[in-house]
């Protein structure tokens, strides 16, 4: 039976369809609008995408001439995959032949080939709840199931319509897409399933770094992604993109001693805030301490975990080809994320002061990645992180109405320090700068009077 919330959108399609019908063509919803259509999720609602996927039996160049007197824009970057996009009242749609397609061993692109039978194109999809197709050109929808989608999306399974060696085969991204799905939805991988990973992981070697960047990011930022980052563990797919990852597996963490660092991480990932940021420097906030225990012991200092962590999350980031402004974020949160701990006795305002200059722009952040940093079952242990990170926002709020710690700067800049010390410019310049803002930072805002002062007393120390 189709839901009734189906409705809505099968009339919003239905102009669509007509010209499909009257053209002999059959036009189908397919793929997650059609899987999401049967979740049942909170109110037993959930949000249909701005973008829909349909297929037909119609090839490129007639879903062109179909399509394009009733569209407001029309794109075709998609065309030799099938594919053709088209935007109509402010939906857009992407509607592709039905494919029969293949990757081949060595490459990264499909072999594309076109079928007349939907049935073929649903077993060429990735998942079973993924290859269910509504017919929206009979008069009433028809539902389309032929791998038997809609029994395992209700049973809580995630199958492959053919054999998984074959899906697997056709794309390997699909393997690092199970994790999602197990994740997203929470589905239980059939054992056949499961080995054909283990098996194939080495073939994501073929996937573009792009594509597994991408997916990984989807993959984070689910509510709670941790059944899939231990499948991406357990399957051995992450030894091939994120090494890090089963690096941790088996080193006890120094600081949170019941648990291993990755038992840990997977822990600080589904706790944090959900957004992509602070989700990637949760993933990596800790890659730095396998190999740092392995150089020091447990005598290394919390600096060099983070000068270790953050070149290891920079690298991998970069291999993973994120970009530029992402990777310097987020190597900036995992260099910072230990700060909050060296401040054991209490926050001064020297400290507050060091803290916020530190952060910079990543303050917000910073401290939502201390808080899912905290992933103590000592509820005593918990509650006290807890009101000290609240000490510390409240300091902040105190100085920043005060000082505009967000600003931070010398008392005096570099045209004064030379006019003043009769400098040209240079190093002794910076240094100047330097040191006023150490007492910046130590006191607190000057008067101009005074800060030429201390510059005077430091200046007469470096003669």
């Amino acid at each position: 039976m189709i839901p009734e919330r189906a409705r809505e959108l099968i009339d919003e399609v239905r102009p669509l369809a007509e010209r499909f019908a009257a053209a002999d063509a059959r036009l189908f919803l397919v793929g997650g609008v059609v899987r999401d259509l049967f979740v049942v999720a909170g109110s037993g609602t959930g949000p249909i995408g701005d973008d829909v996927d349909l297929t037909t039996d119609a090839e490129p160049a007639a879903i062109k001439a179909i399509v394009a007197p009733a569209a407001d824009a029309l794109w075709t970057q998609g065309e030799k995959f099938g594919t053709i996009g088209v935007s109509i009242g402010g939906r857009t749609y992407e509607i592709t032949t039905h494919r029969a397609e293949a990757y081949t061993s060595d490459s990264r692109k499909p072999q594309v080939a076109y079928t007349t039978e939907v049935e073929v194109d649903l077993s060429r999809r990735d998942f079973t709840v993924n290859a269910m197709a509504l017919e929206v050109t009979h008069p009433e929808p028809v539902l389309i199931d032929p791998f038997g989608g809609l029994a395992d999306l209700a049973a809580g399974v995630l199958r492959t319509p053919l054999d998984a060696e074959v899906s697997f085969s056709d794309d390997p991204l699909r393997m690092l897409r199970a994790a999602r799905f197990i994740a997203r939805y929470d589905l239980a991988p059939v054992p056949e399933l499961v080995a054909a990973v283990r098996d194939g992981a080495p073939r994501l070697e073929i996937v573009s770094a792009e594509r597994i960047r991408d997916e990984l990011c989807k993959l984070v930022t689910v509510d709670d992604p941790s059944a899939g980052l231990w499948f991406v563990h357990d399957s051995g797919l992450a030894a091939m993109f994120l090494p890090e990852l089963p690096a941790m597996r088996l080193e006890q963490d120094p600081i949170h001693r019941h648990k291993d660092v990755l038992s840990h991480t997977i822990a600080v990932v589904a706790k944090a805030r959900n957004e992509l940021k602070v989700r990637l420097a949760a993933l990596f906030h800790d890659v730095g301490k396998p190999k740092t225990r392995s150089i020091g012991g447990k005598g290394v200092s919390f600096h060099h975990h983070e000068v270790v962590g953050a070149r290891m999350t920079r690298d991998r980031m970069r291999a993973l080809k994120f970009s530029n402004e992402m990777v310097r974020d987020v190597t900036q949160l995992v260099y910072l994320h230990l700060r909050f701990h060296t401040y054991q006795m209490g926050w001064t305002d020297a400290a507050v002061r060091r803290f916020v200059r530190d952060a910079g722009s990543q303050l917000d952040e910073l401290i939502a990645l201390t808080r899912a940093d905290c992933t103590t079952r000592n509820k005593k242990k918990a509650e006290a992180l807890d009101r000290r990170i609240d000490e510390l926002e409240d300091r902040i709020a105190a100085l920043q109405a005060a000082e505009e710690l967000s600003a931070i700067r010398p008392d005096l800049d570099g045209q004064q320090v030379m006019a003043h010390l009769g400098l040209a410019p240079g190093p002794e310049v910076g240094r100047a700068l330097a040191h006023l803002l150490e007492l910046r930072l130590d006191r607190g805002p000057m008067t101009e009077d005074e800060a030429y002062a201390a510059l005077d007393t430091w200046h007469a120390t470096q003669i």
